[in-house]
């Protein structure tokens, strides 16, 4: 598809059809997935794919017994690492290959600023690794519509019964999100219906300073 056609027609979708998504598609989507941008190009994300009816099952009942996370193909769980240090050596090391870097003195000092993110505290490390990996859903979710693979994002789960589920180190890691992925039914409702309301742009962006609608001068009572 365009671009413009791939964010204007996809949907959060919860109707998914009877048919199973192979390793191949799902490659392509994760392929194209990753090119998002992340914070100092740390790239912090990692994905759990669960196709079998066991391990979606025990998501659906981290997730509030959401139904769709059962009825899709496939179900993801999109982790954020907290650790900046993660993988900072090999992702600098290439940008000096590259020439991003002048020398390898400079890539030093990116290093440093990166191992000072890493000694900040937990709640700064989680709202770090949720920026970056935010990204990377959104353009999960654009990367499988332009397949033809629906998707719905899921902000309603127990996160520490998702790490507890799936033995998986809260230390290290930060559920960020999941997701539903599938070819839609036939039926699907959200994509047969009309677009859901957007607010419009000139009301959600603003130029050179910030106006909240709060802030404007109230109207004038009548007389």
């Amino acid at each position: 598809m365009e671009f413009t056609e791939v964010v204007t027609t996809r949907r959060s979708v919860h109707e998914y059809a009877d048919e199973p998504l192979d390793d191949e598609t799902l490659r392509t989507i994760f392929e194209n997935a990753v090119q998002a941008p992340s914070s100092y190009n740390l790239q912090p994300w990692e994905f759990v794919v669960l196709r079998d009816d066991e391990t979606q099952q025990v998501l659906r009942e981290a997730a509030y017994d959401q139904e769709h996370v059962t009825g899709a193909a496939a179900s993801v769980i999109v982790l954020g690492n907290k650790d900046p240090e993660a993988h900072a050596e090999t992702v600098t090391d290439d940008m000096l290959e590259k020439g991003y870097l002048p020398n390898e003195e400079v890539r030093d000092g990116i290093l440093d600023n990166i191992a000072g993110m890493a000694d900040l505290p937990e709640q700064e490390r989680r709202v770090w690794t949720v920026r970056s990996t935010s990204l990377v859903a959104m353009s999960l979710m654009y990367a499988a519509w332009d397949e033809g693979v629906a998707s719905c994002p899921v902000g309603g789960f127990d996160a520490d019964a998702v790490l507890d589920a799936f033995d998986i180190d809260g230390e290290r890691y930060e559920p960020v999100m999941l997701l539903t992925m599938g070819i839609p039914a036939d039926d699907a409702g959200e994509l047969q219906a009309e677009r859901k309301y957007r607010r419009p742009v000139d009301e959600v962006v603003h130029f050179e300073r910030f106006e909240s609608e709060q802030s404007a001068d109230p109207a004038p009572a009548d007389d």
